[in-house]
């Protein structure tokens, strides 16, 4: 979803640069990884590593094994890196040692939580990006106080909102994906609407009290508003594994395999709500005006709160519960879309990186 608008506009004749795309394999699963270059039109990888999963440790080492000789046959003048994955900290590192410039698309997004792996990864390749594109204003904050050169930082807008409004009209409508995927449909009433429910985070699906928790208040919700739950294949296993499956029996509560990227857009611009654990989600929903509930206690896209229509509730249940009785009394936050969230993202990280190309020239 970020890589898409960026090979777009690399790859424009008019932006006098060209680029070659690597996949490390991290999100190995096949069906999910097809479904997203399908319907994106990202082009095939000229690169695929085929990392596939691991502990942090061994995914982030092969990957940095296995990116270090496509480095020296293609000897590139740059390497641009996107998030937080481990596939960015590991490409970056390797890059840097080198002697390869690091461009980072979403940089200085911090959460202050040092216990996530996403935070350390963002941190870390911050410290040792060369140019760095911000997507929305406190990231140039947090990027300056830990030391950061001005000069360095470009405020473009959101990559990801480039990729939602460019395919927004061809989103799949909801009422066809939840016939194609929602087996008990027949005995759900969704007259008033649902919810859309992703889990995914380690904090919350690799910790069984915690799944638990999350579980049984979301099955108690879905008596008020039927919900939909695109389940990741790393949760549907933990759910499975621990038997939590059952509490979600005879509810509208309801898990479904993942869905395309085209089928999750149309179910989030017509959800009446999201419950989440995703920052991209958080940021898709602030673009498309759609309440957003987030079961984290932090978020590095203060944005979405401050601005948009993101509440943060945590894990506890009492609370997640009196935040959907609001949304569903009276309407929830209303937001507004951030600056530059317009869809030109992409075009102007292109034009950053000419310009810089040229004055690293003369």
């Amino acid at each position: 979803m970020k890589i898409a608008p960026i090979m777009r506009a690399l790859n424009h004749g008019k932006s006098g640069l060209s680029g070659k795309l690597l996949h490390t394999g991290q999100h190995y699963d096949v069906a999910m990884k097809a479904s997203f270059f399908d319907q994106l039109n990202i082009p095939e990888p000229d690169v695929d590593l085929g990392v596939g999963s691991g502990s942090h440790a061994v995914q982030t080492a092969e990957i940095m094994r296995r990116f270090e000789p496509v480095l020296d046959d293609y000897q590139p003048d740059a390497i641009l890196v996107v998030g937080d994955v481990n596939s960015t900290i590991a490409c970056a590192l390797v890059a840097v040692k080198k002697g390869i410039p690091v461009i980072h698309v979403e940089a200085g997004l911090r959460s202050g939580d040092r216990s996530m792996p996403e935070e350390i990864n963002r941190v870390l390749t911050d410290q040792i990006s060369d140019l760095l594109f911000t997507t929305e204003y406190s990231a140039a904050s947090n990027l300056k106080k830990e030391g950061i050169d001005d000069g360095c930082i470009h405020f473009v807008g959101n990559v990801m909102i480039d990729t939602l409004r460019f395919n927004l009209s061809d989103a799949v409508p909801a009422a066809t994906t939840i016939s194609a995927h929602v087996e008990s449909k027949f005995g759900i009433d969704f007259s008033r609407g649902y919810g859309l429910v992703t889990l995914h985070r380690p904090a919350n699906v690799d910790h069984q009290k915690v799944l638990e928790k999350l579980l049984r208040v979301l099955a108690e919700i879905s008596t008020d508003i039927p919900l939909i739950f695109p389940v990741h294949p790393r949760t549907r296993q933990r759910i499975l594994e621990t038997g939590l499956d059952s509490l979600l029996d005879g509810t509208a509560f309801q898990m479904v395999s993942p869905l395309s990227y085209l089928e999750m857009l149309g179910m989030m611009k017509e959800a009446r709500l999201v419950l989440t654990d995703s920052g991209g989600i958080q940021e898709e929903t602030t673009a498309l005006g759609v309440p957003c509930i987030t079961l984290r206690e932090n978020t590095e896209r203060p944005i979405t709160v401050d601005q948009g229509t993101n509440t943060i509730v945590g894990t506890d249940p009492k609370k997640i519960r009196q935040c959907v009785r609001n949304i569903m009394a009276t309407g929830g936050k209303s937001g507004r879309v951030p600056d530059l969230w317009d869809g030109c993202a992409a075009e102007r990280i292109v034009e950053t990186i000419r310009v810089w190309f040229q004055s690293r020239e003369q």
